[in-house]
C-alpha cells in the first residue's frame, strides 16, 4: 500500500528510526533520508517531502523552497541556528523543537567540566594513561566551594546549572539580555562586570547573530588568569582563535568546551591539543531517556500536523496566520 505522506529525516545522531517508525508507519506515513546533507542533496529530497525532521543538517532557504508540498519543519533538539526560520514562516510552514528534553543532561555535562577542570581531572587522566604519575604535574586542584561560577543565560539549563552548582558551595553570578535573573535568584550583571568576577564563565545562549563570538580578544582579556571557560551551548559563542590566544598568552587557566564552530572540529588545531582544553564531541544532550524522548516528541509534532492537529512547540507561530 502506498504511503499517504513520506517524511524526509534529514540527518540523525542515532543509529536507527525504529522509534519514529513505531509511531508514524500506523498513520501511513513513510520516513525516507537524503543521499547526504548538501544544500543540493537536500534540495532534491526536500521536493518529495510532506513533513521534514532534521537534526544538525542545514535547512536553508533553497531547501525550503524545494518542500512545495510540507507541512512542517521539525527540529530534533532545542537550538533553531540550522533553520531558515524566516523562510519557512513566509511559505506558512510551522517549525518545532523541543526546548525541554535534555535540560538534565546538559546541566549535569555542564557540571561535571567545571569538576573536571577544578580538580584537574582531565589533565592528570591523560599524563597518567601517558606513563606520568605526578601530582605535581598540574597546579594543584581547585575547591569549588567559595568559588564564583558565572553564568552567561539563564534560560532553563542555565538555571539547573545553577541549583547544581550551589550544592557545591559555589556563589553564583548571572548575565542576560533582560537584566532578570529568572527566579535562579542571583545578581545579574553586565557581562563586562561578569567576566572579571568568575572562576568559571559557562555559556548557556542560543547561536544568533548577535551572539555570535560573544566571547572574543576583549572578553578574554577581562577575564581572570585563573579562570576557565565552559562552553555546553553552541560553539559560534566563541572566537576560538582569541580563545587559543587567550591560553598561548597565560591570560586564561583553561576551556572546557562541547561545542565547536565548525562541528565537527579540525582536532589538529593547536586549540585542541592543548592540555588545558577539555574537549568532548557535543555529548551534553545525550542520555538514552533524552533521546527516547527526543525521538518520541518529533515524531509526535510530525503526526499531529499530517493527522490535521496542532503540535507542540510550534517557534514561529506567524505561519500559521498566512
Amino acid at each position: 500500500m502506498l504511503p499517504r505522506w513520506r517524511v524526509l529525516v534529514t540527518d540523525r545522531a542515532w543509529p536507527d528510526l525504529q522509534i519514529e517508525q513505531e509511531i508514524l508507519a500506523p498513520l501511513g506515513i513513510e520516513l525516507f533520508e537524503p543521499s547526504g546533507v548538501s544544500e543540493e542533496q537536500l534540495v532534491t529530497a526536500a521536493a518529495r517531502a510532506d513533513a521534514m525532521i532534521c537534526n544538525w543538517a542545514l535547512v536553508t532557504p533553497r531547501v525550503i523552497e524545494a518542500a512545495t508540498d510540507c507541512r512542517v519543519i521539525c527540529r530534533s533538539g532545542i537550538g533553531l541556528d540550522n533553520i531558515a526560520i524566516a523562510a519557512a514562516s513566509a511559505r506558512g510552514i510551522p517549525v518545532t523543537n523541543v526546548p525541554d528534553y535534555c535540560v538534565a543532561e546538559v546541566a549535569d555535562h555542564t557540571l561535571a567540566l567545571v569538576l573536571a577542570a577544578s580538580r584537574r581531572v582531565a589533565f592528570f587522566h591523560l599524563r597518567t594513561k601517558q606513563g606520568e604519575y605526578r601530582l605535581g604535574a598540574a597546579p594543584p586542584p581547585d575547591r569549588l566551594a567559595g568559588k564564583t561560577l558565572g553564568l552567561v543565560g539563564l534560560g532553563r539549563i542555565g538555571a539547573a546549572v545553577a541549583s547544581r552548582a550551589r550544592a557545591f558551595g559555589m556563589t553564583i553570578l548571572g548575565c542576560t539580555r533582560s537584566g532578570s535573573d529568572s527566579g535562579v535568584g542571583c545578581p545579574v550583571v553586565p557581562l563586562s562586570e561578569l567576566l572579571p568576577q568568575s572562576d568559571f564563565v559557562s555559556l548557556h545562549l542560543p547561536a544568533t547573530a548577535a551572539n555570535r563570538h560573544l566571547l572574543g580578544p576583549r572578553q578574554f582579556d577581562q577575564m581572570r588568569p585563573t579562570a576557565w571557560l565552559i562552553n555546553t551551548s553552541r560553539g559560534s559563542l566563541v572566537d576560538e582563535h582569541a580563545l587559543f590566544q587567550a591560553l598561548q598568552g597565560n591570560r586564561l587557566a583553561g576551556a572546557a568546551l562541547d561545542v565547536f564552530d565548525p562541528e565537527p572540529p579540525d582536532l589538529a588545531q593547536p586549540l585542541f591539543r592543548d592540555e588545558r582544553v577539555i574537549l568532548t564531541p557535543h555529548a551534553a544532550f545525550v542520555s538514552p531517556e533524552s533521546l527516547v524522548e527526543l525521538r518520541t516528541r518529533v515524531a509526535r509534532q510530525v503526526a499531529a500536523v499530517l493527522s490535521g492537529n496542532r503540535p507542540e512547540n510550534i517557534v514561529n507561530l506567524q505561519a500559521l496566520s498566512g
